[in-house]
């Protein structure tokens, strides 16, 4: 996983609770606390994919184009940084005449596959509404920050 999936949540996050004024890369930015060319990076993916609008010129800036209370973080997932949890190298080789090393890459592939299926599934429990919650409530003091979730999701044959 890359910080990219951080920047997107928080700026979807920040857009829907200013729902209704529009958000500069450079005011995103220095929220996020990163530059504005990456910020603009993760809102052109973003953009492509519905999650923001944009309006160009004076005044312009991003405004949120989904729905936070049905837009979860597996789709953003899935969009900005599906695919990263693997590493790009993986050690062994198939023409080495050891089981183990030439073996040892199609089994990891395997393994971080469905590691990846059940880190989208996770964030598929959190919309972005859902994430603004609790940082108000954070910000409230009325939560430590944990997340809340249902016990047992992840239980082994559950």
């Amino acid at each position: 996983m890359n910080s990219d999936f951080s920047i997107a949540v928080h700026s979807l996050v920040l857009l829907a609770h200013r729902s209704d004024h529009m958000a500069t890369s450079e005011m995103i930015a220095n929220n996020v606390c990163t530059n504005p060319a990456r910020v603009r990076k993760v809102m052109s993916l973003l953009r492509n994919h519905g999650f923001v609008a944009t309006k160009e010129g004076t005044g312009g800036g991003y405004m949120l184009d989904c729905d936070p209370e049905t837009t979860h973080l597996g789709q953003i997932y899935t969009v900005v940084c599906a695919g990263t949890l693997k590493p790009s190298w993986c050690s062994g080789d198939p023409d080495n005449g050891c089981m183990i090393a030439s073996n040892v890459q199609s089994v990891m592939d395997g393994l971080f596959h469905e590691a990846e299926d059940h880190l989208e599934l996770y964030w598929r429990k959190w919309t972005i509404a859902a994430v603004l919650e609790q940082i108000c409530s954070l910000h409230e003091g009325k939560s430590d920050g944990t997340p809340k979730l249902e016990k047992g999701v992840f239980e082994h044959g559950g």
